[in-house]
């Protein structure tokens, strides 16, 4: 393991409300390096350290959930992991952090456009493109979560993408701009600090009931694919632990752990700009 002095020596900022920020040049991947280098003893500090945001310029390995790459263009975009650790969750309820998270991203990239949406369990999508991808990797002791790493990739300045991923969309591409990335970062990590939070003195409800009501396809049928072959349902509700459950066009309910149902949706979905986009930040109205 490094020195955390070390790391914490390159480039560090460090806020008053107990958040650390590290920035590396280069890494395979910030989820891996924070279980290779973070842990909750280095940087608790007595508990003056609640977590600890790595990001980096470029991914040489970044994941996307289960076999999936994550395109980034260098100091494009916006790539990092969050560590904490959040204790007071059970294992049960662990779909709370990936709430959380996705909240937190899609309630900062609302302040420069409206149409912003979470994709089941945790893409943020503009429309019908991705912008945003997570990957949550818990470690868990004596029923609760021990460790928490939270990878997000956001699409922010890269202008075109390369990789075989069908529907990829950048925040400038959307409002014809370069955006401030450390701005944005500091924004999701406030708002995630907010969220995460509220679990903490166990609003729950709440928080689904936010995520409920930002969900990609929230209303009406819409198609989907699982391993019986296509059909249309429509959204019902997401349980507490992070099933999706669905009413087919028959009336039938259909429940779903994550990979087992996939949204169908066009490949290549025309980008509408409309009159949505706002100045960097501007709050709406």
């Amino acid at each position: 393991m490094l020195s955390i002095r070390y790391l914490f020596k390159k480039r560090k900022k460090e806020q008053d409300n107990g958040i650390r920020f590290v920035y590396v040049d280069e890494t395979d991947s910030t989820n891996r390096f924070c279980f290779n280098n973070l842990d909750e003893a280095s940087i608790g500090q007595g508990g003056s350290v609640r977590m600890v945001v790595v990001s980096t310029d470029y991914q040489s390995a970044g994941r996307g959930q289960g076999s999936n790459s994550w395109e980034s263009e260098r100091g494009q975009n916006l790539l990092f992991s969050i560590y904490c650790h959040p204790t007071w969750v059970p294992v049960r309820m662990q779909f709370i952090l990936s709430e959380c998270i996705a909240l937190a991203i899609r309630d900062a990239l609302s302040m420069f456009v409206d149409d912003i949406a979470i994709k089941w369990p945790n893409d943020i999508y503009y429309q019908d493109r991705k912008i945003c991808g997570i990957l949550i990797e818990n470690r868990l002791s004596g029923g609760r979560i021990k460790d928490c790493v939270i990878g997000v990739g956001v699409n922010v300045n890269q202008r075109k993408f390369h990789s075989d991923a069908p529907n990829p969309v950048s925040l400038c591409e959307i409002v014809g701009h370069e955006v401030d990335r450390q701005q944005l970062l500091n924004d999701i990590v406030k708002r995630f600090d907010e969220y995460i939070e509220m679990s903490r003195r166990g609003h729950y409800g709440a928080i689904a009931g936010t995520y409920a009501s930002c969900l990609y396809r929230s209303h009406g049928f819409y198609p989907y694919r699982d391993c019986d072959g296509a059909f249309e349902a429509a959204i019902v509700e997401v349980e507490d632990d992070g099933r999706l459950i669905l009413r087919d066009r028959e009336g039938a309910i259909r429940e779903y752990m994550f990979k087992e149902v996939e949204f169908v949706i066009d490949p290549q979905p025309p980008l509408q700009k409309g009159g949505a986009a706002r100045a960097d930040g501007e709050e709406k109205p």
